[in-house]
């Protein structure tokens, strides 16, 4: 009977480990999302593993040879409890490729910040600065306060600019 197993690969080695277990015939699953990261001094999109240094493989326990895969290129280990491997629910791997779209990638949903919640700006001219969230607006903006001077002012910026403070 098949099933889904967790493996760990070396860092920063989920492609290659996924692309050697393919060539030798395994049914493997690496989930990917687009993210935003920090490069250069401002926020790029890129697309990485959800789970980083973890992938997921189908085995039959009757059938399927497990040695090689201690032996890929890319693969640091299967993932065990003591000595029973880290068996995944179906259903978990199901739902995760369900959420995918045409290029088998996920968008991960923006943070949902709530009215009164203090946000930080980590983007644009006004980085570092602490303010108040007040609404979600159209066209991926939201409006912060912030307290300029003594004074509150009310600033609109793209949603992509704020974190939790």
């Amino acid at each position: 009977m098949l099933a889904w197993y967790l493996l760990y690969s070396k860092p920063q080695r989920e492609r290659s480990a996924l692309e050697n277990l393919d060539r030798q015939g395994y049914e493997a699953y690496l989930p990917l999302i687009r993210n935003r990261r920090r490069r250069g001094g401002r926020y790029v999109r890129v697309i990485e593993p959800m789970f980083p240094r973890y992938l997921f493989i189908q085995l039959s326990d009757e059938t399927d040879d497990w040695g090689p895969i201690r032996s890929t290129i890319g693969i640091s280990k299967l993932v065990r409890f003591g000595e029973i491997p880290a068996r995944v629910p179906d259903d978990l791997v199901a739902s995760l490729r369900a959420r995918e779209d045409d290029a088998g990638i996920q968008d991960l949903p923006p943070p949902d910040f709530k009215t009164g919640e203090k946000v930080r700006i980590v983007e644009g001219p006004m980085a570092g600065y602490q303010g108040i969230f007040q609404a979600k607006t159209g066209q991926e903006r939201v409006i912060i306060l912030l307290d300029l001077a003594g004074k509150s002012t009310r600033a609109e910026l793209p949603d992509g600019h704020i974190a939790s403070s």
